[in-house]
């Protein structure tokens, strides 16, 4: 299982889950002719496409996903009124088969209502996706992979609030939608870590994080492998390392 990644920020979020015989996307943030051109142009293996919640740049190419024949899942509020039976509903805590990828939605805390995910597949082993929420109230157990927001560090934005380049009113917003990295770190010291073989730092903010002192503060605190995601990253997800 390789896990592809097409963007992780506020210009657009968009991953693969992929091997040989089928692919599992989530988010649908970037134009369908940046999934295509990762997939070699070969979206038939396309199992379904998971989307966490209606923000653009989780969710603004839906409809064209639909129109090319995948299958999205998410919340009422998201595919509610799409029109079309493509458009799947995902109910919290309630596990659904997507190809051999096994998932489960559950609520977390962001502006409108989000998803996190916990998917498995028998390549991967379990795999934790959180992003744009401010806490996860869960406990996970038996997890592979992690891929989890390290949104921004606060001093970071004091400072740029300090300097002028960030308005003060933004930093409420961001302790209420988005994971700092102290937060990051504590989810992580606290989560079972023995079968975890990476650890993924999502939507990192271009103005409020430096992506080598968030990769090194978590790598500290985990033991384990750390990626900074970034467009065109490829990493493997088996469940063994090796």
């Amino acid at each position: 299982m390789k896990l592809k990644i097409l963007g992780s920020s506020s210009a657009g979020n968009g991953y693969i889950l992929e091997n040989d015989t089928e692919a599992l996307i989530i988010e649908a943030g970037m134009r369908l002719s940046v999934v295509k051109k990762a997939m070699d142009f070969n979206i038939s293996k396309v199992v379904g496409c998971l989307v966490s919640h209606q923000h653009g740049d989780h969710a603004k190419y839906i409809q064209s996903y639909m129109d090319a024949a995948i299958s999205v899942y998410s919340s009422h509020e998201v595919i509610g009124s799409a029109p079309s039976f493509r458009a799947k509903e995902l109910i919290p805590e309630r596990p659904v088969q997507i190809g051999n990828f096994k998932v489960m939605a559950f609520d977390v805390c962001h502006d409108v209502r989000t998803f996190g995910f916990l998917i498995s597949h028998p390549e991967s082993g379990t795999i934790l996706f959180a992003t744009d929420t401010f806490k996860l109230d869960y406990k996970f157990p038996g997890l592979s992979h992690m891929m989890i927001e390290a949104n921004y560090q606060d001093h970071i934005v004091e400072e740029n609030i300090l300097a002028g380049r960030l308005h003060p009113a933004m930093r409420n917003r961001l302790m209420e939608t988005h994971l700092e990295l102290e937060t990051t770190k504590k989810i992580i010291s606290e989560t079972d870590l023995s079968k975890v073989i990476n650890i993924v730092l999502i939507h990192l903010s271009s103005w409020n994080s430096f992506k080598e002192l968030f990769v090194s503060e978590v790598q500290r605190v985990s033991g384990k492998q750390v990626f900074a995601a970034h467009h065109g990253m490829e990493i493997d997800f088996n469940k063994q390392p090796f």
